[in-house]
């Protein structure tokens, strides 16, 4: 009998922003994956970490961050069959993911991997727009407002061709983008200062 596989979501940034059953999936498990990059530490599991029972067994799914699909895809090819040979093992794995597994989320990849060699849980959570948002004190959207959600690693002018059009705007992924999200802001007249 294989083992439960379950994507959680660990929220914005805030350990209490769990949820009751996502905490229940955690301290269950008996291993723990998450991404983290090359080097240094996973926020995902930074996120988890008052949570996560001594002991057990984690495994760090390493990736570069670059937003080409190789070497992407062989990072999570070789982490489906880590993970699978514990599923397969009967362990019950949890692979924890900022935000919402589903919402530009890298458990998405490992779902279409495993799912259907073992039975694969997804509990949702808050997505990290939703805690800006919150933290701020300030509604995001009012009456009719159109929520447009953009990746920022889109080209420039893609990125200036959505926001002309955006009634309430989200930009994902900012890290080294910045700079380019900056200018498409400002060509949107949605940036005093580019």
């Amino acid at each position: 009998m294989t083992g439960l596989l379950t994507g959680i979501g660990v929220g914005p940034g805030d350990p209490d922003l769990i949820t009751l059953k996502a905490l229940k999936r955690l301290q269950a498990a008996d291993l723990i994956c998450y991404p983290a990059p090359e080097d240094g530490d996973s926020l995902a599991r930074e996120i988890a970490a008052p949570h996560i029972p001594e002991g057990r067994a984690e495994y760090a799914i390493r990736m570069p961050m670059v937003t080409s699909r190789f070497p992407a895809a062989q990072v999570y090819d070789a982490a489906s069959l880590h993970i699978g040979a514990a599923l397969d093992a009967g362990q019950n794995v949890v692979v924890l993911c900022e935000g919402d597994p589903f919402f530009y989320g890298s458990f998405m990849h490992l779902h279409t991997r495993l799912q259907g060699r073992a039975e694969v849980e997804v509990l949702p959570a808050i997505p990290g727009m939703v805690g800006c948002w919150n933290a701020l004190d300030t509604p995001f959207t009012w009456g009719d407002d159109v929520m447009t959600v953009l990746m920022a690693t889109l080209p420039e002018d893609d990125l200036v061709s959505h926001m002309s059009r955006a009634d309430a705007l989200v930009i994902m992924k900012t890290g080294r983008n910045l700079p380019t999200v900056r200018r498409a802001l400002a060509a949107t007249g949605r940036l005093d200062d580019a």
